[in-house]
């Protein structure tokens, strides 16, 4: 029984008009399978969840149609090799989902209808619970934040004690300088110019934003503070 499960319904590279609508019809449910789990816990553009529900039943249409013929495969692949795809670098799970939709693509073109399903019901299902449980996360809340100082200030220790209050760990990034030039002398004007500083930090647990930007402001003389998150994009491949 399990055999005849997981067995293809193609025998011989031919296909009757039932096994096309079998393996099509497999494909299409399990693109919908596979974009439906990937859009739960990820930021997904209406594009890519479409092309994730179309994309195994294309590869099982072109599958099914060179099957056992080795002109119309070598022509197809010519075919595919002009087509150059030119858009940014995608991230590691969309990459992971768009191999499953050519996976679950060519099981079903092959009429392994059984293994395209269940192999699509395991990895959406681990695909899930991944994301809902945070699997590989950041365990710490990662910050940027920009502090303007005057040049009279000892940048390097004079924020020590706060950040010590409010965070796990701190790192100096960047520092530029900046402020007005002296229009007669064209030079650095001290009395105007500042220290634009930028941190790497780890907030404590609860620790208040507001309270820690409010002990900033009052050390560099109300001078602008800005804390931001830190973009991810560590994933891509």
């Amino acid at each position: 029984m399990l055999n005849d499960f997981f067995s293809s319904i193609i025998e011989n590279g031919a296909f009757s008009g039932s096994d096309f609508i079998y393996t099509t019809f497999t494909a299409l449910v399990c693109g919908m399978i596979i974009s439906g789990a990937y859009v739960i816990k990820n930021k997904c553009s209406k594009s890519f969840a479409i092309t994730l529900v179309l994309l195994p039943a294309i590869v099982e249409v072109v599958i099914i149609l060179v099957n056992g013929n080795i002109g119309t495969g070598i022509a197809v692949a010519g075919a595919f090799s002009l087509v150059k795809f030119r858009s940014a670098p995608g991230k590691g799970q969309e990459i992971t989902s768009i191999f499953l939709a050519m996976a679950v693509g060519l099981a079903s073109g092959m009429g392994h209808i059984g293994v395209a399903f269940f192999f699509t019901l395991i990895i959406s299902l681990l695909n899930v619970v991944l994301n809902i449980s945070g699997f590989g996360g950041k365990r710490e809340s990662y910050r940027k934040l920009k502090v303007t100082v005057p040049y009279n200030v000892d940048y390097e220790k004079i924020f020590d004690d706060i950040f010590k209050k409010y965070a796990v760990r701190f790192s100096y990034d960047e520092i530029k300088t900046g402020g007005e030039k002296n229009r007669s002398e064209e030079k650095q004007d001290i009395s105007t110019g500042v220290y634009k500083i930028c941190i790497n930090i780890s907030l404590r647990k609860n620790a208040s934003i507001k309270n820690m930007i409010d002990e900033l402001k009052n050390m560099n003389g109300n001078l602008d503070v800005c804390i931001g998150k830190i973009s991810d994009n560590q994933d891509n491949l």
